[in-house]
């Protein structure tokens, strides 16, 4: 991941604002963390750009580890963990997806 495309703390808090109000629409459970996850994870960010996904009991993935694997293998950014939910974000390269990344670009 690029170091300069880091958010900043004024624009996490806004996405975390911007969540706040979404349901999980992923889940970590016993299959664990692989690639067929990511790319389904890096799919429904580039309709959404923002989403929460979250850990099941039966995971045998931590939180820190699912961070800290999706922002190592992806250009996903963890905006936010509460719990076992994290708060996922990355701008969609498709104008017509883009609900929060013009936003985000001009704070």
């Amino acid at each position: 991941m690029e170091e300069n495309n880091l958010l900043r703390g004024k624009q996490k808090r806004y996405l975390r604002a911007q969540a706040h109000s979404l349901r999980p629409i992923f889940s970590v459970g016993k299959n664990g963390l692989t690639q067929v996850w990511l790319d389904q994870l890096t799919g429904a960010l580039e309709k959404r750009e923002l989403i929460k996904i979250n850990l099941q009991q039966s995971a045998e993935a931590t939180v820190a580890e699912t961070k800290t694997f999706i922002e190592t293998n992806t250009d996903i950014q963890v905006v936010q963990t509460i719990g076992r939910v994290l708060v996922l974000y990355r701008p969609a390269t498709a104008a017509e997806n883009q609900r929060f990344s013009p936003v985000v670009e001009e704070m």
